[in-house]
Order: C-alpha cells, then sequence, then structure tokens
C-alpha cells in the first residue's frame, strides 16, 4: 500500500487522499532539509518523491504552513474553514425559508382548490372570501 492510501481521513464528505501527519511531515522535512537543496523547489521535488505525493502538492502545503505560521499574507486554514461553515449555514438559512414559503403556498393553492379546508391563521378561506 502507498503512502497516500494509509490511514486516509475524512474532510468535508470527502476522503483525504494524504493523512494530515503525512502533510505535516513533508512540511517539517522541507523546512529542515531546504539548505541541502539549491532552491526550495529541489527540496519540495525530492521529499515530494520520496513521500509519493507530487511536487505542485507538496508545494502547497508548504505555503499552507506558511499562510497558517503567518510567514505569508493570506487567510489561515481555521478562517477559511470558519468562513465555510458561516456560508454554509447561511444557504441553510435560505433553504428553510424558501421551504417556509413553499408550504405556505401549496397551503394556499390547496384551499382554492378544496374550499372545505380551514384558512390560515390571517387567511380567510376561499369560502370565506366568496361570502364577501
Amino acid at each position: 500500500m502507498t503512502a497516500a492510501g494509509a490511514g486516509s481521513q475524512e474532510r468535508n464528505g470527502r476522503r483525504a487522499r494524504f493523512p494530515r501527519e503525512l502533510k505535516e511531515r513533508a512540511v517539517r522535512l522541507v523546512r529542515e532539509h531546504r539548505d541541502d537543496y539549491p532552491s526550495e523547489w529541489a527540496a519540495i521535488s525530492s521529499i515530494a518523491g520520496k513521500l509519493g505525493a507530487s511536487p505542485e502538492t507538496v508545494r502547497h502545503w508548504v505555503r499552507r504552513a506558511q499562510v497558517d505560521a503567518g510567514l505569508r499574507p493570506g487567510t489561515a486554514t481555521e478562517e477559511r474553514e470558519r468562513m465555510r461553515q458561516l456560508e454554509q449555514e447561511q444557504e441553510n438559512r435560505e433553504l428553510r425559508r424558501a421551504n417556509e414559503i413553499l408550504k405556505a403556498a401549496s397551503v394556499f393553492f390547496a384551499r382554492e382548490l378544496d374550499p372545505q379546508l380551514p384558512g390560515l391563521p390571517g387567511l380567510p378561506g376561499r369560502a370565506a372570501r366568496e361570502k364577501r
């Protein structure tokens, strides 16, 4: 089994290809061995090959760790997760509201088709409107 398949974890409903521990190890190795290579990219490429990941993937992990540590500008992982959560909560509120509107509309039209159905509070039934 490759390092990629060992101990995979769930993230946002998707299976993470690489375990968090492997990502942390790759970032640590790049940081520790950067000076052993002529460039950061050379260090990343070498370490990525040894861990079974693409160099671009490891580069992304390194950049994300730098942002999280405050060494590079950008939105930290925790902040991104919180923003994603807030967006999801807002979407859920909007969907609940849309469902309420659709339920009220279906009751309204059901009353229009069957005058025997009772009216909603504040909305007279069809029979009551026809008496006027």
